[in-house]
């Protein structure tokens, strides 16, 4: 039996997106697949470019380069880059929402509902004056809009509120009531932008409760959003995006698990993702450091020129300037270098004698400081006083890099104060930074706490 996924399994499938303004590149060369009836959740950090990718999937953007796929229950298929992005809703039956509410507040809940029924309701009444004359197909089609309406205002826990104003509704209510308004122009994909954005978590746990609702209906749902909370216990599939780059792919737990992903949400470097994992005590996931993405829903290799050039589909931006990441910018990147050093790396039989001769070795070399670390100038056999300052007050230095310096004879604000540019260089070095030290002006912080500690003394003496 072929378990192989086919292309109709899948409601979306965004082949090799590529978005550029100018040069700047919010998307570089995406690729990956929604199937259908599941909850595919699009996450990131601030600025990876998820409501760009929403905006060249509902045509507010028509991407510089690449194939957007939409497949409907009938076996029809739209390249939705190639719609206009009116036809994209008509025809291709996806709607949206907006990281902002977008409601006719001064409209009561169930005429919000049936503003997103106008295109029926025109084309019952003629698009001329059959509705006000009353002829049977407009009465008909009034009185199954209103039906539904109602259906998807009872979905959402807002039936009792019908006929109250839009702007009556508190911030939770009115996120629900625009879902409800975009299931009710009967959407096969719904596109949702961030829809617990300031929700509590009663109010969560109510959008948690109708988007499975909707999921139950056979309807997909493509997610933005950062409350981690709503897309583990809902999504079915995930994407991360870092930088305009997917950095992981699959479901939540091998999503959750991720190092990659752990890094860009953290922020913490390479070197110390296991031994933030280890501060957690997240033993699974230590042990599943080289998880890969969900092979079940990564996209196949496949072209995106399947349905002819790309210049028939797409308008190409003029090639300029190419704005790129600055070196070092992505965490995830990190962990994969990381992770091919220490795979290129040749494996060395540990040695069947003299165990203890080996453990020695292993410690000594571990002690020694790095090569580039010897251009650090002033540093220390130990902390004056017998006491160490506390380098973590310097923003940018976390417990694991405040380690490091101890290791290599930092302990005091005023050795970083007095760093000259080898100081820096060296120290960047054995860190793994990249211009981080200069751009979070540890030097300026570490004179103003030296200078503080220096005070402190003083004011005591004065005191007594």
């Amino acid at each position: 039996m072929n378990a192989t996924p086919s292309s109709n399994d899948f409601i979306l499938q965004v082949e090799h997106l590529s978005m550029k303004f100018g040069g700047l590149v919010a998307i570089g060369d995406l690729s990956f697949q929604a199937r259908r009836g599941e909850i595919t959740a699009l996450i990131g950090p601030n600025g990876a470019g998820k409501t760009t990718v929403f905006n060249c999937i509902t045509g507010f953007y028509k991407p510089t380069e690449g194939m957007i796929t939409l497949n409907k229950r009938d076996g029809s298929t739209y390249l939705l880059e190639r719609l206009p992005n009116h036809e994209i809703p008509a025809r291709a039956n996806v709607a949206r929402t907006f990281q902002n509410i977008r409601l006719f507040s001064g409209m009561t809940l169930l005429e919000n509902l049936l503003v997103a029924q106008h295109n029926k309701l025109m084309k019952a009444s003629g698009y001329t004056f059959l509705g006000l004359f009353g002829f049977p197909s407009y009465r008909q089609a009034s009185a199954e809009s209103i039906e539904l309406a109602r259906h998807w205002l009872d979905k959402a826990g807002l039936v009792d509120r019908a006929d109250d104003p839009a702007g009556d509704l508190p911030y939770g209510a009115q996120r629900r009531l625009e879902i409800a308004r975009a299931m009710c122009t009967g959407p096969e994909l719904l596109c949702l932008d961030e829809p617990a954005a300031g929700l509590n978590p009663k109010e969560s746990a109510a959008l948690n409760e109708l988007l499975m609702g909707i999921k139950s209906t056979g309807t997909s749902i493509l997610l933005i959003e950062h409350d981690m909370s709503v897309v583990m216990q809902i999504s079915d599939h995930v994407v991360v995006l870092e930088y305009g780059r997917k950095i992981s792919d699959g479901n939540p737990q091998s999503v959750r698990t991720d190092p990659r992903v752990i890094a860009a949400y953290l922020g913490v470097d390479d070197e110390e993702v296991q031994e933030v994992l280890t501060e957690v005590g997240d033993e699974d996931v230590i042990e599943q450091l080289d998880t890969g993405p969900d092979p079940a829903h990564g996209p196949g290799n496949s072209a995106s020129m399947m349905a002819g050039p790309v210049s028939d589909s797409v308008e190409h931006a003029n090639e300029g300037e190419r704005v790129t990441v600055s070196k070092g910018a992505s965490k995830a990147a990190q962990v994969d270098a990381r992770s091919a050093s220490i795979a290129s790396k040749p494996i060395v039989a540990p040695a069947a004698k003299k165990p203890a001769a080996k453990a020695r070795s292993t410690k000594a070399a571990a002690k020694a400081p790095a090569a580039k670390t010897a251009g650090i100038s002033n540093r220390l056999d130990a902390p004056r006083g017998g006491k160490a300052d506390s380098l973590i007050r310097i923003k940018g230095i976390g417990p694991v890099n405040e380690r490091k310096l101890n290791e290599h004879g930092i302990f005091h604000f005023d050795q970083i104060a007095a760093w000259k540019k080898a100081d820096i260089e060296a120290a960047e070095a054995y860190l793994a930074f990249d211009g981080r030290i200069e751009r979070e002006d540890w030097i300026g912080q570490a004179k103003a706490l030296a200078k503080e500690a220096a005070a402190k003394p003083a004011t005591r003496g004065g005191r007594k």
